[in-house]
């Protein structure tokens, strides 16, 4: 019934469009906009199970953060931080697109840190920090500022506090966490001001949000991440089984887990991490060993993204689903580390999934650190950027590695440690590909492989792929390219769709 009215909520939050979907509890909204009721001063996700408020009762905000700076709070039983992030790139407007950059930089808890100097209401809007993200942008701060608060009703300051109080929320509910920990991990100076700030904006003690559970085995700590169905879980599971490599990660029994090491500003962190599907739910359970609890806010956001969970698929399903009836929940698998991506796509340059697999265990083997997990044969940390740069040929060509491909990893791991490139979201994707195609060995093909998975850029589009022009019936880059041409801004889902029919089509 309320179908004809998607493109409404997804482009202007037509309030009658959003009522339906809300009295219809449709879990494709979530996170899509956010439900304000007057007379309780809270505001739910549209998946809240509570009884529907009346028509007349009922705000409706595009963000979270929105619904905060009109003074509500969010409820405790839906738990507005659970949702997938609203953060649709079905646009031209190069306006948008650049506040959208700007929200995923500012998304990334590490910049939190840069205002938890300033984190009080007095503060001026974001801070050095938005200086610091123009700049990486291109333009200035004053333009970005007022570009983020026309296209996400809020300024830079607020969207971040409410990101970094949902993320507090998050922890003290699902974790034991000590108060002081909780309060670093999301950013805040002190847990004075941590205090402060959730009295200020909720009106309680964090303490009183804190679940009962049994004191932590020291072990692991687990949170849940919600995602917009239809979500394929088995091709996710299926695309990272064919490329798991040996020593670091596997996938068995439906669980996704792996080692994995996180750069927090001076500090760096190893551990391991374990995902789990609850198709029922509509969430993926995070499990991470406890050395990795004090960056969870960063683990979390990394996994959100390695998994796709924002995908937004009632644009996508717009654009694609005609072409591919049967993928409407096929996802766009990402990365949780932006160098290791660029090295597997390096390394998996004109040789097949299975060849680049062992290439892979080799190199993990001959340069990863040793690590302790739960689980036997995933042992070892991916190489870093220092271990690869200092590897000498005659160390990477015994492995099986060209001398070409030596070269592009040589180049990549200097480029990298040197702050010429970074990989990851929310960077400027032409100007990193460019960059990217002047190392030597690395191509079009390459640098569109990397912009689709550690950029996570929607349109990114390999076309040189050999495998992607035999699903499309083409035999050149260009006819590819004109092919995919009806499938913009969303063409990387379609690099997916297709691999994902072919895949299916060779096993059957």
């Amino acid at each position: 019934m309320y179908d004809a009215f998607m493109p409404a909520i997804i482009d202007a939050l037509e309030s009658d469009a959003c009522y339906l979907a809300l009295k219809a509890r449709d879990a494709r909204f979530d996170g899509s906009f956010f439900v304000a009721v007057t007379s309780t001063g809270i505001y739910c996700r549209p998946v809240c199970r509570v009884k529907t408020p009346r028509r007349e009762n009922i705000r409706f905000y595009q963000h979270a953060a929105e619904a905060e700076a009109a003074g509500f709070r969010p409820c405790l039983r839906c738990r507005p931080e659970l949702a997938p992030r609203a953060a649709s790139w079905s646009t031209e407007d190069a306006s948008r697109i650049l506040a959208l950059q700007a929200a995923r930089l500012m998304d990334e808890p590490d910049a939190w840190r840069h205002v938890a100097s300033t984190d009080t209401a007095e503060a001026p809007s974001g801070g050095g920090l938005m200086t610091r993200i123009a700049r990486k942008l291109g333009v200035s701060d004053r333009h970005l500022r007022r570009i983020f608060e026309t296209h996400f009703g809020v300024s830079p300051l607020q969207y971040q506090q409410t990101r970094r109080l949902l993320a507090a929320k998050q922890l003290i509910a699902d974790t034991q966490l000590p108060m002081a920990q909780v309060a670093w991990s999301s950013g805040f100076a002190s847990v004075r001001r941590f205090n402060d700030a959730f009295a200020r904006h909720y009106g309680l003690n964090p303490s009183s949000l804190r679940r009962a559970k049994s004191a932590p085995d020291g072990q692991s700590i687990s949170v849940r991440l919600g995602w917009r169905p239809p979500y394929d879980v088995d091709a996710m599971l299926g695309f990272l089984r064919f490329r798991a490599i040996p020593g670091m990660e596997q996938v068995v029994d439906g669980e996704f887990m792996r080692t994995l090491r996180l750069e927090q500003g001076e500090r760096t962190r190893v551990g391991w991490l374990r995902v789990r599907f609850d198709k029922d739910r509509a969430q993926a359970v995070l499990t991470a060993s406890d050395s990795l609890a004090a960056a969870l806010p960063t683990l979390i956001n990394r996994v959100r993204a390695a998994l796709d969970l924002d995908a937004d698929p009632i644009a996508i399903h717009a654009a694609l689903h005609t072409a591919f009836p049967s993928s409407d929940g096929v996802r766009v698998p990402g990365t949780l580390d932006g160098f290791e991506l660029a090295v597997r796509a390096v390394l998996g340059q004109q040789i097949t999934v299975a060849a680049a697999r062992t290439l892979g265990k080799r190199l993990v083997a001959a340069f990863g650190d040793p690590i302790e997990t739960p689980v036997a044969g995933v042992d070892h940390l991916f190489p870093t950027p220092a271990a690869l740069a200092a590897a000498t040929g005659d160390e990477l060509g015994r492995l099986g590695i060209t001398r070409q491909r030596q070269a592009a990893l040589h180049a990549l791991a200097r480029a990298v440690l040197a702050g010429r490139i970074a990989l990851h979201p929310g960077v400027d994707v032409a100007a990193t590909c460019a960059d990217l195609r002047t190392l030597p060995g690395i191509g079009d093909w390459t640098a569109q492989y990397i912009a689709l998975r550690a950029l996570r850029w929607p349109d990114a589009f390999p076309a040189g792929d050999v495998a992607l022009q035999k699903a499309l019936g083409v035999n050149s880059a260009h006819a590819a390219v004109l092919a995919a041409e009806r499938w913009r801004p969303w063409r990387g889902y379609s690099v997916l769709r297709l691999w994902h029919a072919m895949e299916r089509s060779t096993s059957t």
